[in-house]
């Protein structure tokens, strides 16, 4: 046994919590008890490590003790049925070993079963795979919270009712590439701003997000959106040494110190990405690694070439129209072609129920009016950026931001 600090159990425990439930759910199928056992079983965990002292091998007593639960849960549920057919379908917990390999990655795609709606796929992912909250998935949504708690129950009750297979052919995955690579992108996207609470980013989010965004390039090494969304996460996980202050403020891309960024993680996503656009067909996730590319390789914020991030993100809008993309363009035109044609792009979106109360578009109003020197406006603007948003970084930083525009 190896000693335990009382603050180490969430960061070790959060990466084996799908590793523990895809081997449940591949030996015993039962999606839902067995997220229950898993539950438990990381609640013991973060109950008994501390004093305890970790396990050598702590995904196989994760394991060990959520099968425990799990099969003291389908017994008490099938007390009615015959004792053989019963013995039949519960192996003693003590003689489940730990499985050889890690099955995150198939829970991954079990988790997109064809029988469910791609929201539900995407709801479902985050909330076995990524460990995300009910209520974090809500905002990545933008829908209510108890809207998205009706969403993944039902889609775990859809894949109960399909019986879906743990195993699943090559067609199969192919068909459910799609949802997971986006699954993963919104995981990464919460880990790097995360939409509430006191902490600018997760990096137990971004990390797992990149290391299963590896394993699915691994799996398919010829799939350009594969190696676009690796690129992505690469290339802006690169900037992280420096966005922010020593106290967990914001800092701006414009206001980084540049020769903090990951320079390896730079060069392994233009790689990426280089390859990817030469010999696949163009993708949302491709377009978007291309414009971090051009953002990392500008030795300082001016020598950005914003025309040529403009002409991306009009493809990225043609391809994947959505007004995420639509006001990402209105700051890149902004900056080409002065404050007010990006402002009067932003108008095009005012009235989309998607982004018209996210306090993006008043944070991106804001910053264009400040560049046109509409003082009273931009203060505004940023003042009712910083009501909306529920991450207190970025709340501090918007404020900050009003609060500096002079009169």
């Amino acid at each position: 046994m190896t000693t335990l600090d009382p603050a180490v159990p969430e960061d070790l425990l959060r990466p084996m919590a799908p590793q523990v439930l895809g081997a449940l759910v591949r030996r015993y199928g039962h999606f839902d008890q067995a997220e229950d056992a898993v539950q438990e079983a990381l609640l013991a965990a973060s109950q008994q490590w501390p004093e305890n002292g970790v396990p050598d091998d702590p995904r196989a007593w994760l394991i060990t003790v959520a099968s425990r639960r799990l099969t003291d849960e389908l017994r008490s549920a099938s007390a009615r049925r015959r004792r053989e057919d019963m013995d039949a379908l519960l192996a003693p917990a003590e003689s489940f070993p730990a499985p050889a390999s890690d099955d995150t990655l198939t829970l991954l795609f079990l988790c997109c079963h064809p029988s469910m709606s791609p929201p539900s796929q995407l709801a479902l992912t985050l909330r076995a795979v990524g460990g995300l909250t009910t209520a974090e998935i809500a905002r990545a949504f933008l829908v209510p919270e108890a809207t998205m708690a009706q969403r993944i129950s039902r889609a775990k009750k859809t894949i109960a009712d399909a019986g879906g297979a743990f195993e699943m052919s090559d067609d199969e995955r192919d068909e459910r590439l799609r949802v997971v690579l986006h699954v993963l992108y919104l995981m990464f996207n919460e880990g790097y701003t995360s939409t509430s609470g006191p902490e600018l980013a997760r990096s137990d989010l971004t990390s797992e997000a990149i290391r299963l965004a590896r394993e699915v390039r691994r799996a398919l090494p010829d799939d350009g959106e594969a190696s676009g969304l690796l690129a992505l996460m690469l290339l802006t996980d690169a900037r992280r040494p420096a966005r922010t202050t020593s106290d967990g403020g914001l800092i701006p891309l414009a206001e980084q110190d540049r020769t903090r960024w990951n320079r390896e993680q730079i060069a392994e996503g233009v790689a990426l990405v280089e390859d990817a656009l030469a010999r696949s067909a163009l993708g949302p996730y491709q377009l978007q690694a291309a414009i971090a590319a051009v953002h990392d390789e500008a030795a300082t914020s001016d020598d950005t070439d914003w025309r040529q991030i403009v002409k991306l993100y009009e493809l990225l809008e043609r391809i994947a129209p959505n007004p995420m993309v639509t006001l990402n363009r209105a700051v890149a035109v902004g900056m080409a072609d002065g404050p007010r044609a990006g402002l009067a792009l932003l108008r095009s979106i005012d009235d989309d129920p998607r982004i018209r109360e996210h306090h993006r578009l008043d944070a991106v109003r804001a910053h264009l009016l400040e560049m046109a020197d509409e003082k009273t406006a931009a203060r505004e603007a940023y003042r009712t950026a910083a009501r909306r948003t529920t991450s207190l970084p970025e709340r501090r930083y918007l404020e900050g931001r009003a609060a500096r525009i002079a009169d």
